[in-house]
């Protein structure tokens, strides 16, 4: 994500929504801060955070087994999901850092889309317009075994199964704190890191969070795509190891 750029929210599309701003003078010419293990977690001063969080630690052996259990605290109620850290050890990383550091407390939801082939809810902008991010990005742990998905006859786009947990993106290796869970089964492109999985109890709160809809805008009275109609508030986001 270099320059100035914006990446438009789209059926199909789970992006984030970028509007990058020129460096501070003092960095013209220096390299940002990039972490030394696998993970290269790396800075970027072009697009601050939107909530003040150090870099993730990044140890020399991403753990690569086992999962971790953590919750969304909504107003809806909360929402359990399961982080697998063999799918996605540098995102598993990263989102636990986020959680623990408070990055997602106080924070909406600021996106849900009801497409035929795209239903989901998204997260993670503590600024509510899908344009803030946690001040650094790193790369793609993308999924290689997707079946297609069945409302796609060219096989190009993949079934995210109901109740998966990933993360959006502005393109390749732009992970930053945006995520999205999966409420109906949905046909992307598997240009999408998949890192976890949202437990029964989190899907019975997710499919009330759908069945209030979508808020209706002047341009748009029955829109399929944009903020939920009734706020989704994350009071708290926990870990339990």
């Amino acid at each position: 994500m270099r320059g100035w750029m914006s990446a438009v929210l789209a059926a199909g599309a789970l992006a984030v929504s970028v509007v990058a701003v020129p460096a501070p003078a003092s960095a013209e010419g220096t390299r940002p801060p990039v972490t030394r293990g696998p993970c290269g977690y790396t800075a970027t001063p072009e697009e601050p955070a939107a909530r003040p969080v150090p870099l993730p630690p990044d140890p020399p052996r991403t753990p690569d087994r086992g999962t971790v259990a953590t919750s969304l605290w909504t107003d809806y109620g909360r929402i359990p999901m399961r982080l697998d850290r063999s799918l996605a050890p540098c995102t598993v990383q990263s989102h636990l850092h986020l959680t623990l550091s408070g990055f997602y407390h106080h924070t909406i939801c600021h996106r849900l889309t009801a497409y035929p082939t795209l239903s989901v809810l998204q997260c993670g902008d503590p600024s509510g317009t899908g344009e803030g991010g946690p001040g650094y990005r790193y790369k793609d742990e993308l999924p290689t075994d997707l079946p297609p998905a069945p409302t796609d006859p060219t096989g190009v786009r993949k079934l995210y199964k109901r109740g998966t947990l990933a993360m959006a993106n502005a393109g390749p290796d732009t992970n930053g704190s945006q995520f999205f869970l999966v409420y109906k089964d949905s046909a992307l492109r598997p240009n999408y890191t998949i890192f976890g999985t949202v437990d029964p109890a989190g899907m019975a709160v997710l499919d009330r969070i759908a069945a209030a809809g979508i808020a209706p805008t002047p341009e748009d009275p029955a829109p399929v795509d944009g903020a939920p109609a009734r706020p989704v508030r994350i009071r708290l986001a926990t870990a339990f190891f």
